[in-house]
């Protein structure tokens, strides 16, 4: 039996898809404008910025963009032709690789931060209070622990 949603459960669902394509549309064209790079390149050097020795798997760095790897390939051979990332073999196992932040990544990610710092404050977090910050986050902590459960 379908658990259809109730009108404030509606208008709730549409006001946060609505919010989500705005947000989302904001900052793809911020890095866009700004950058030159799509969000998806951005993440990735973000990731790897914060990864150990700046490198991670490509399939963990795939799974924490819930991309196919074959996506993810894509990217990071557009992203080592602009000299942003390489990749190496794995030195435990030659199917996987693990791709790197190359100093011009860090370079690129270090010039476009701050813009993109910036968009999201205008996006998302100067319209909320610090209360309504921290209940977005325990929303959205709540919603992710219940999605990866049934994943």
């Amino acid at each position: 039996m379908t658990r259809w949603l109730d009108a404030e459960e509606q208008a709730v669902w549409r006001a946060y898809v609505h919010m989500t394509v705005l947000v989302t549309e904001h900052l793809e064209r911020q890095l866009h404008r700004g950058a030159g790079l799509p969000m998806s390149y951005y993440l990735v050097l973000a990731f790897l910025s914060e990864a150990p020795d700046r490198s991670l798997r490509m399939q963990r760095l795939a799974g924490m963009l819930r991309v196919s790897q074959s996506r993810m390939s894509h990217a990071i051979t557009r992203m080592e032709e602009s000299g942003w990332v390489c990749r190496r073999p794995s030195p435990d196992d030659r199917r996987g690789t693990f791709v790197e932040l190359t100093a011009a990544g860090w370079d690129k990610l270090v010039e476009t931060a701050p813009g993109h710092v910036e968009a999201v404050r205008e996006a998302l977090f100067d319209a909320l209070t610090p209360a309504q910050v921290d209940q977005l986050g325990e929303i959205c902590a709540a919603v992710i622990a219940q999605r990866d459960r049934s994943c």
